[in-house]
């Protein structure tokens, strides 16, 4: 495994992961890195037991939640809910509106949410976070539910 390849496939599936969890691209940037960091010193000690993804996401979701009890939430940046362009929503502004949203969702929340937004199939996500595989497919159902409920309450 060379670590470059490892980066160029991964790093922006765990930029937006960290997005979920800050909504702050700067944020989300140094926590990539740090992260990457984090994989770099440890490749060595990879076991192969799971999925290099797996296990780069499973770093990245606890890292991400350790930062977050270290800054006691932190601070997220303003973003304005209707984002219009032409009496229409741009993609650009469902985007942040979706990280804003995703942002206030708890902990557990983000990291399937951000996890399934990555196409990562849902077994690996209940490896990651530690439940079940079908009690992954209900958050997930619930998740959606909530995300496009603060669309339409939004939308007005």
């Amino acid at each position: 495994m060379v670590f470059e390849d490892i980066y160029n496939s991964y790093w922006q599936k765990i930029f937006r992961v960290c997005m979920g969890y800050v909504n702050d691209h700067a944020k989300a940037q140094d926590l990539t890195q740090d992260i990457f960091v984090i994989v770099w010193k440890n490749l060595p000690t990879f076991r192969k037991e799971s999925n290099i993804g797996t296990w780069i996401f499973r770093i990245a979701t606890n890292y991400c939640l350790r930062q977050i009890e270290k800054d006691k939430r932190i601070k997220k940046s303003e973003l304005p809910l209707n984002i219009k362009e032409d009496n229409e929503i741009s993609i650009e502004g469902q985007i942040k509106q979706l990280y804003q949203y995703i942002s206030s969702l708890s902990e557990i929340e983000r990291i399937i949410i951000s996890l399934e937004l990555e196409d990562i199939n849902q077994a690996q996500i209940a490896e990651i976070v530690g439940i079940t595989p079908q009690n992954v497919r209900v958050k997930i159902h619930r998740i959606k539910q909530k995300l496009t409920q603060k669309f339409k309450e939004n939308a007005d």
